[in-house]
């Protein structure tokens, strides 16, 4: 004879179910009795204050809770674990120049824009920047208050880790040939990727727990993206032999050679490639052209020189292989929006 339950516990299920239910940001509005009004009222039964067994998580709550602990002020800081940043904002800032390095990056509040070539990228809570090689970008905070600061957090891509979890994961490759995606690329993070940042960040409060468990934590993270909509990318430039690879190591090179004059055929046969195949694919990746790539290098290191070691602008542009100065001039107020003379002012003049 099939079960039947009675008509008690139907009622009280029913009255646990009600109990459990999400309002809001899982606390009740009001303080009210969470029992059935029909229920007979026993005498001291129940407070006005309603006691769940359970409420939803909210993972980003949490995230920038921790976060705040750690960042107390405004800009970039590093946590004791390494590789992992926290960024922090309270106003919307001006657009800044910068390389990206191969990195996870997720904003738990407030947005922020990026520009890579001619892609303007949007992101914010949600959803997850990942990086795949480095490339010079600007971006800037869009939505940020002293209410409701902007945070980010950043987590470097160890190149080594990734080949070592590739060797050991059951991972589908890509096709060798497959056509190279952009090194910068949005996604919506998944609650599992939430999960195990959730647990990254809750190490900070426990540093002694740092050394074994950091490791195990951050190979899910860089696992969890492997496995998602971006990992192709990712797996394409570790594997020898790929588009994707060629292209990383002629970044490679030119991160360290920018100060040469280019050839592109030398280039291009530096990573065993055709002049037009390798074109393509750079631009394919990249979103600018290695011209483009190197200028956008020699830029940002002038402005680091003059801004840092404080070098005049004429040295400067010659130190980063601008030969002639009014063409460093040119191409530097094309990028800035101002002369180097004047940017550096700016800049000295906003920081005191």
């Amino acid at each position: 004879m099939p079960y039947k339950p009675s008509r008690a516990l139907e009622r009280s299920s029913s009255l646990f179910a009600r109990s459990c239910k999400s309002e809001g940001a899982g606390y009740l509005p009001k303080a009210e009795c969470i029992l059935d009004r029909e229920q007979p009222r026993r005498p001291a039964v129940l407070h006005q204050r309603a006691i769940r067994m359970t409420l939803p998580f909210n993972r980003y709550q949490e995230i920038a809770s921790i976060a705040a602990r750690f960042a107390s002020g405004e800009g970039e800081f590093q946590t004791g674990i390494e590789g992992l940043g926290i960024s922090r904002r309270t106003t919307p800032s001006a657009p800044c120049h910068g390389s990206y390095r191969p990195c996870f990056a997720m904003v738990v509040q407030g947005a922020k824009s990026v520009q890579l070539g001619t892609d303007t990228i949007n992101y914010g809570p949600g959803s997850y920047l990942l990086t795949s090689l480095y490339l010079p970008v600007v971006w800037r905070v869009v939505e940020a208050s002293p209410e409701v600061p902007h945070f980010c957090l950043t987590f470097a891509i160890n190149s080594e880790k990734l080949l070592d979890l590739l060797s050991r994961a059951n991972i589908q490759r890509p096709a060798a040939t497959a056509p190279g995606q952009r090194g910068i690329v949005v996604n919506d993070a998944t609650p599992q990727l939430l999960d195990a940042a959730v647990r990254l960040l809750r190490l900070l409060d426990s540093p002694d727990d740092i050394p074994a468990m950091a490791p195990l934590i951050e190979q899910e993270i860089l696992y969890r993206i492997l496995i998602g909509p971006a990992g192709d990318q990712l797996i394409n430039l570790a594997m020898a032999d790929s588009h994707g690879n060629r292209i990383a190591r002629a970044i490679s090179w030119l991160r360290e050679n920018f100060a040469r004059t280019l050839r592109i055929e030398d280039l291009a046969e530096h990573v065993n490639m055709s002049v037009s195949s390798f074109h393509h694919h750079f631009k394919a990746i990249t979103a600018m052209t290695p011209v483009q790539y190197q200028k956008q290098l020699r830029l940002h290191e002038a402005r680091r020189l003059m801004l840092i070691e404080r070098l005049d602008a004429g040295t400067a542009g010659h130190r980063v292989g601008y030969q002639s100065p009014s063409q460093f001039s040119r191409e530097y107020s094309r990028l800035y929006g101002l002369s180097p003379a004047r940017d550096v002012d700016a800049v000295l003049s906003a920081a005191e």
